[in-house]
């Protein structure tokens, strides 16, 4: 296969409707824009989240506490939910995804400790709650943070 073999799945790519081109074409003259009006004009138009001049949304509706843009969500996983793996096994991130207890492992795991555990695990996560980790420890296993 060469470079210039290469086009895209049948019905994927549409053609450009070519704007302007006589009023046969359906699409002539104002060319889809209409007659006047800031969006008829070269350049014209307004920025995401306009109203018009109508006080936004975004700025009408009441702002409270915090919100860290930065902030670094851990993925939660009960206690409950590590009864899926054999004794002795080690759980980490990559292990629970493989189980699909997780769907997805971006900044790290933390374990809750919702349920009860009747397996020995050695557990590797971000974080573990009070309660999770003397279960863990309780079953016979190890809590370890990474």
């Amino acid at each position: 296969m060469k470079l210039s073999e290469l086009s895209p799945a049948p019905g994927s790519a549409k053609k450009a409707w070519r704007k302007g081109r006589g009023h046969g074409t359906g699409n002539g003259k104002t060319a889809g824009r209409g007659h006047k009006g800031q969006k008829a004009r070269s350049g014209g138009g307004v920025r995401v989240g306009f109203e018009g001049g109508q006080m936004p949304l975004a700025r009408r509706i009441p702002k409270r506490g915090f919100n860290n843009i930065f902030a670094q969500p851990l993925e939660a996983v009960n206690v409950s939910a590590l009864n899926r793996f054999e004794d002795g096994a080690e759980v980490d991130a990559a292990a629970l995804l493989g189980a699909g207890v997780i769907s997805k492992c971006v900044y790290g795991v933390k374990v809750l400790g919702n349920g009860s555990l009747e397996k020995k695990l050695t557990v590797k996560a971000s974080a573990f709650s009070e309660s999770a980790k003397q279960k863990i420890e309780a079953a016979g296993g190890k809590a370890e943070v990474v």
